[in-house]
């Protein structure tokens, strides 16, 4: 009986153990939102990832996704219905966005290693999408 309960128990725990979702190690997650109906969503994945997000106003949304090492992105939005969407893959690629004013919409994806993508939008209908894939990559955007 022991030898049956025990072949059980250690069979789940082999189960549960590999079954878990793999954990954004040493990763942080910064958040404060004022105002009404904002939102935040995404993931963090890999290790060292930092992701800082302050919305004031209503009805903001921020989408940011991280996966690989050491990758960083802030996001600030005053204002209403702005929405931002961030994605990270590789490893130190930084992405800083900023949205002020209304119905602001920026999308800005990092694929690969060390790219820097920075986005001002003061203004109202503003619209941004970069990409960068490779490494080394810059690119700046201001919208008035």
């Amino acid at each position: 009986m022991f030898a049956k309960t025990f072949k059980t128990v250690a069979l789940i725990a082999v189960i549960a153990a590999t079954a878990a979702p793999a954990l954004a190690t040493g990763s942080r997650v910064h958040v404060e939102q004022y105002g009404w109906n904002n939102q935040i969503g995404g993931g963090q994945g890999g290790r060292g990832q930092r992701l800082t997000v302050i919305q004031n106003g209503g009805a903001n949304l921020s989408i940011n996704t991280q996966d690989g090492r050491r990758n960083e992105a802030a996001v600030g939005q005053t204002g209403y219905y702005n929405s931002v969407d961030t994605d990270q893959y590789g490893r130190r690629n930084v992405v800083g966005v900023s949205q002020m004013g209304n119905n602001n919409d920026a999308t800005v994806g990092q694929y690969g290693n060390r790219n820097v993508a920075a986005v001002v939008q003061i203004g109202n209908g503003h619209s941004t999408s970069v990409q960068q894939h490779g490494s080394n990559n810059v690119a700046a955007i201001v919208q008035y």
